[in-house]
């Protein structure tokens, strides 16, 4: 009878390697996360793009989003984004733990689970904290990001760029507007994009210009504080880039007057800043364009057309 047990056994081990291997996010967290076990999961809703579930062990929780349709890739841009703002001890973010593959397509990355507070926080906090991150991190490679990643499902290109105003012509507003012109077939927005392109070295003179850390895509989705109500920030498009950029989406980000006054007493605010302000919402609202359809279009036309009359280009 012992010796007849031991194959029994033998298959039940081998089982249970062959259903852990069919789940990689169940592997990982009872082996390298060091859980013996999942004590429950919740979905957590997602955004349009990932769907997002709270995994329990007796370990603590993990945070996982997964995504059925696209691979790795756009995972492991935002994990080196996390990595790279986790690293300057400024901010809070999630710290990433893996990202890998889904056995029937698709991908996952598994990271800290942050319990949020009941409200978002402190503006002034938020404001000093993100000036901190941008004060601290700064590339000497130029303006880039080690990895293209995505802004929403749009690519993001991030090809390492000694000059600011070349590498946002070329790789944020640029790109967008190849994208419209492709998919929409909008030659009026495009011609006038470049009109623009060439002539917005004037709103730069006077502005002293470094390669900072930048989340990328800072709106209220993307906010939040921790149970003790220090800011959080996740989900990000990072790169490295001019520390303004990182208020183009301030037109669904909630920034209010206290949030500037603290960021700008950290990060001093640059000559010609008011003028610089509407050039980097147009890339988010051309991206909203290439992902949601021309709804955005309006808003994006106004911002080109009062550049236009403002450069007289």
């Amino acid at each position: 009878p012992r010796r007849s047990a031991c194959p029994c056994r033998a298959a039940s081990r081998l089982s249970v390697v062959a259903a852990m291997s069919d789940d990689p996010i169940k592997e990982w967290i009872l082996t390298e996360g060091k859980a013996t076990q999942i004590t429950g999961t919740s979905s957590i809703g997602g955004g349009c793009i990932n769907a997002a579930q709270r995994y329990d062990t007796d370990a603590g929780s993990f945070f996982v989003k997964t995504n059925r349709r696209i691979g790795p890739a756009m995972f492991e841009g935002e994990a080196l984004g996390l990595k790279a703002m986790y690293d300057t001890k400024s901010i809070r973010v999630p710290l990433p733990y893996k990202v890998g593959s889904l056995p029937t397509g698709g991908s996952f990355i598994i990271m800290e689970f942050i319990q949020f507070g009941r409200s978002r926080g402190d503006q002034s906090a938020l404001g000093r904290k993100l000036a901190e991150m941008h004060k601290s991190a700064k590339s000497d490679k130029g303006y880039g990001f080690y990895v293209e990643n995505t802004i929403g499902s749009t690519p993001q290109i991030n090809t390492w760029t000694a000059d600011w105003i070349e590498f946002y012509s070329k790789h944020r507003l640029g790109y967008q507007l190849k994208l419209i012109s492709q998919r929409f077939g909008d030659s009026a927005i495009y011609e006038k994009g470049q009109r623009l392109i060439e002539k917005m070295h004037l709103l730069f003179d006077g502005a002293v210009i470094e390669p900072c850390l930048l989340h990328g895509d800072l709106w209220s989705g993307n906010i939040s504080a921790d149970a003790n109500g220090d800011p959080v920030i996740l989900d990000p498009a990072c790169y490295y880039g001019h520390n303004e950029a990182e208020f183009g989406m301030s037109w669904c980000a909630g920034f209010g007057g206290d949030f500037y006054s603290s960021y700008f007493e950290v990060m001093p605010k640059q000559p010609g800043f008011e003028k610089r302000r509407d050039l980097y919402l147009l890339y988010h609202y051309l991206n909203h364009y290439n992902l949601f359809g021309s709804g955005y279009r309006s808003s994006a036309m106004s911002i080109i057309d009062d550049y236009l009359r403002m450069l007289k280009a």
